[in-house]
């Protein structure tokens, strides 16, 4: 889970390890990694510290994780191609750091690898998925499982700014626009 300190991480961080799964984080700082410790995570990665990719494969036995969850975008994508077990799926649902270049598809059939880009208007366009998706996560919110915790407010007038910061990797926990 790259980002695994911020507001997404925040969430599926701990939602994931409910559910069964080892989850490793990524993450710029040592005060960050804490908070993806705390967050769930099994393994925090200062990737500004260490190789995430060679952190990976020795926290994997060299088998690779069966997904990645990257929010960041550019600065990752490739490199988390890389962490993959044969079929592990990439589900890239961001992009703080800039848009991925064209990917040659050719890389994917390396190691039978899986990519996707949800996006949640698709996973949401029914009503009823809509219901049930909100539904799961009031539930965990609910139980306790994931907590949201909103550490930056922004003016709707700063809006520009808090991109600034998300994209620096300023933050951690969830970034809010207040109009």
């Amino acid at each position: 889970m790259h980002a695994a300190a911020g507001g997404v991480g925040s969430i599926l961080c701990p939602w994931a390890k409910h559910l069964g799964a080892t989850v490793i984080g990524t993450v710029g700082t040592e005060e960050k990694a804490a908070r993806a410790l705390a967050n769930g995570c099994a393994h925090a990665i200062v990737y500004t510290k260490e190789d995430f990719v060679a952190r990976v494969a020795s926290i994997t036995g060299g088998a690779g994780v069966h997904v990645v969850y990257d929010s960041v975008g550019k600065d990752t994508f490739l490199r988390s191609l890389e962490c993959l077990a044969p079929m592990g799926m990439l589900a890239l649902y961001g992009q703080s750091s800039g848009a991925v270049a064209p990917l040659d598809v050719t890389v994917l059939a390396r190691r039978s690898l899986f990519l996707t880009r949800p996006g949640l208007p698709d996973y949401t366009a029914r009503r009823e998925d809509l219901i049930q998706s909100a539904w799961e996560l009031f539930e965990v919110l609910g139980k306790g499982i994931v907590d949201v915790k909103i550490e930056r407010r922004f003016p709707l007038a700063d809006a520009a700014i808090a991109h600034r910061e998300l994209e620096a990797r300023k933050t951690t926990g969830s970034t809010i626009l207040v109009p």
